[in-house]
């Protein structure tokens, strides 16, 4: 059985928006490090949210935002050979 992560898990940190709180409409994705402790510390919520949450906590826990650079909407956007027409 194979350990690879999920990739619509890694698709969804960088399209789904923190619902409540704080950083409401935040990309999970771009949630300071020091929000996810707070979460992981009291607990993250259930259901796919906390999943995300969790999964973003080990991702920057372990320095490898780097991992979802390339599925970042923005990326994709500045690298496609025409957008810098005029």
């Amino acid at each position: 059985m194979s350990e690879l992560p999920d990739r619509e898990l890694f698709i969804d940190l960088v399209r789904e928006k923190m619902p409540f709180g704080r950083y409401e409409g935040r990309l999970i994705c771009n949630l300071p490090e020091a929000y996810l402790v707070w979460f992981k510390q009291k607990g993250f919520p259930k259901g796919r949210l906390g999943e995300l949450l969790a999964t973003m906590y080990e991702i920057k826990l372990n320095g490898l935002e780097y991992l979802l650079e390339p599925l970042k909407p923005q990326n994709s956007k500045s690298q496609t050979p025409n957008s810098n027409k005029h």
